[in-house]
């Protein structure tokens, strides 16, 4: 069970250093303390696609803002081993190089949430089990998380740790937004059961629930192609009116609609989403308070 506060949304670090630079970026976070967010996530990976990075961008970007701000204290900082072209999987060398890395960009001298960014069959488990308890013990990080995991194998590194008396991991990061819920027949059952709580990405679905993609309508982004395939499929275009009405009934935008019903869901403790610029954070923000009543969750699905 985990221990950390991570308040009604995670602000997700992936744009940062990719369609924010540094002072769009500062801008939304500052903007998103200043509203009562109080959780970053990112990884060492972020972002290394965009031509001229490495990787590590996002979390330097954080960082210089933690050491500007002085707000290391105020914020829940999550970051991820495993994908990064200089730091590549979980043998628990690379961990150990991989987490000293992370906590050098990101200024600090602790990670809260360590996330193992995805499973690595090439290494035993008992050996990454063991490496992200060593960190714990050893202060480097508070707590470690498994993202992109399947069921059996997240219960056996859970089974793993209990065993040997290690920390095991105690936050789960999977896609997971009203029109992906691939996690609800297997994985979610198995977190109820293990007491592992669920911090969703891709919570808007490439932006496609934040309701600007719409029929005959073009969307500026980076991530449109994906979105605006979602809209082939008649159910979403459905599923859009009736965020649509909600949100209306609400006084909020589609995008925090979407939000709050993930926030709903079992296993869930809060989704995580980004914003470019400051501008498209307040229909984030609007999702801090809103409850949904059961008759709008279920009318959503």
């Amino acid at each position: 069970m985990t221990s950390l506060d991570f308040g009604p949304l995670v602000l997700g670090g992936n744009t940062f250093g990719w369609t924010s630079d540094r002072d769009e970026s500062f801008a939304v976070l500052d903007a998103f303390v200043a509203a009562g967010g109080r959780a970053i996530d990112t990884a060492d990976v972020y972002s290394a696609w965009v031509p001229g990075n490495s990787g590590g961008e996002s979390e330097t970007i954080i960082g210089e803002w933690l050491a500007s701000r002085g707000r290391r204290d105020d914020v829940v900082i999550g970051t991820k081993v495993f994908s990064s072209a200089a730091r590549p999987g979980l043998s628990p060398d690379n961990v150990r190089a991989a987490v000293d890395d992370s906590l050098r960009r990101l200024q600090t001298d602790h990670i809260d949430l360590y996330y193992a960014h995805r499973d690595d069959d090439a290494v035993d488990q008992a050996d990454y089990v063991a490496v992200f308890d060593e960190l714990v013990r050893a202060g480097k990080i508070r707590e470690a998380g498994a993202s992109n995991f399947s069921a059996d194998r997240l219960r056996s590194a859970v089974g793993i740790a209990q065993a040997a008396g290690q920390t095991a991991f105690t936050v789960a990061q999977d896609p997971y937004n009203l029109v992906d819920r691939g996690i609800e027949e297997t994985l979610v059952p198995t977190l109820l059961d293990l007491g592992i709580v669920e911090a969703p990405y891709s919570a808007l679905a490439s932006g496609f629930l934040s309701g600007k993609y719409r029929p005959g309508v073009t969307v500026d982004s980076a991530r449109a192609g994906g979105a605006a395939k979602l809209l082939e499929d008649p159910r979403n275009v459905e599923l859009l009116s009736t965020l649509d009405d909600v949100a209306a009934a609400h006084g909020v935008s589609v995008a925090a609609v979407a939000l709050a019903w993930l926030r709903s869901r079992p296993s869930v403790v809060a989704p995580i989403a980004s914003a470019r610029t400051e501008e498209q954070l307040p229909d984030l923000v609007q999702s801090f308070g809103l409850e949904l009543t059961d008759e709008e969750i279920a009318r959503l699905g």
